[in-house]
């Protein structure tokens, strides 16, 4: 008599418990985290002065600088798009406030309004272009870079005479935005720029926003495959249009910080800082094909851009080389990124 011998039951997939290991290799910043440690000891062993408490200051403020944008940039590249023209558009929304404000001689606060509902715009703008036309984010967006370059240049020199802003640190309202955008804290004793503040506070609600809202599983939807996405239900359209606004936001805050700090603009600055956002974030995990990446790993990106930006000064190398080592770790944090993508989907 034959028998069958029973197979052992399988467990549902859709509720496999994932080993520890498992988890942290499919987190995209994982990658990111590794690069920032060894780069960490590596500037504490061969830069003196890096492990100082001022040092570190300012290497967390230069991360601040570029990590707030890119957390927006990183969102919209985890939902599959690119914006080259956020460099200048941080640039943009400065001058906008600082000209409303002295050329009109309003109050600071309502030049800084009148910025953010013209930076807004201009994402929207991008935003509806790109649905509109079905052009590739990067020509629609290298097109308004330009335009804004040449605008910020022309409108600047049209209105002022000059390629840069009168200075606005004696109207009403200065002292009090100054607190918001760009003033310094104390903490244990050492001086800490606000936009590390602000910056740790974008990348929690984007951290949030991304893993804990529906508008989060749209972002991925949307990078991972827009066509799909759309067939189940996800407002593709306003998805994308809101992601470039957001980025538009954050240039705007990140113009503020600029007008602030220094209470006049020059209307060439902004140009290629577009390049350092997508490097901070492709540095944090974020796949170019969108539909992967996270604003923890973004975050981690802008650290080790900082780390890397201040650490050669502090090494007392040629900061000529800070764009080579910049390009190095960039390649190598991407193949990275990929080896340990690779593991983690083996490892399912």
């Amino acid at each position: 008599m034959n028998q069958t011998i029973p197979r052992p039951a399988r467990g549902d997939e859709r509720v496999a418990v994932r080993s520890p290991l498992r988890r942290l290799l499919g987190r995209p910043e994982i990658g990111a985290l590794i690069g920032a440690l060894a780069l960490f000891v590596f500037f504490a062993v061969t830069a003196e002065t890096f492990l100082r408490a001022g040092a570190l200051s300012t290497v967390l403020y230069a991360s601040s600088t570029f990590g707030i944008m890119a957390v927006s940039v990183s969102l919209l590249m985890i939902g599959g798009e690119f914006d080259l023209s956020a460099g200048v558009m941080v640039t943009t929304s400065a001058l906008v406030a600082s000209m409303c404000s002295y050329q009109f001689s309003l109050n600071v606060w309502a030049g800084v309004a009148i910025s953010l509902v013209v930076t807004l715009a201009l994402g929207f703008l991008n935003g509806v272009l790109y649905v509109k036309t079905g052009l590739p984010s990067f020509i629609i967006t290298l097109g308004t870079f330009f335009m804004l370059a040449g605008a910020n240049l022309g409108v600047t020199k049209a209105v002022s005479g000059n390629v840069a802003t009168p200075s606005i640190s004696d109207m009403a309202g200065f002292q009090a935005a100054k607190r918001v955008f760009a003033s310094d804290l104390t903490v244990f004793g050492v001086q800490v720029k606000i936009t590390v503040v602000w910056w740790l506070l974008m990348v929690a609600v984007a951290t949030w926003l991304l893993l804990r809202t529906r508008a989060g599983n749209w972002i991925f939807a949307v990078g991972g495959a827009a066509g799909s996405a759309r067939a189940v239900g996800v407002p593709v359209t306003r998805t994308r249009i809101g992601l470039f606004m957001g980025v538009a936001f954050t240039a705007w805050f990140s113009g503020m910080h600029l007008l602030f700090a220094f209470d006049s603009v020059q209307s060439g600055e902004g140009v290629g800082n577009e390049f350092f956002y997508i490097i901070c974030a492709v540095i944090g995990g974020c796949l170019l094909t969108g539909g992967y990446g996270s604003a923890v790993g973004a975050a981690i990106g802008a650290f080790i851009f900082g780390m890397t930006n201040k650490g050669i000064i502090y090494a007392e190398w040629n900061p000529d080389w800070f764009k080579f080592f910049l390009g190095g770790m960039l390649l190598i944090a991407t193949v990275v990124n990929l080896v340990v993508l690779r593991r983690g989907e083996l490892a399912e």
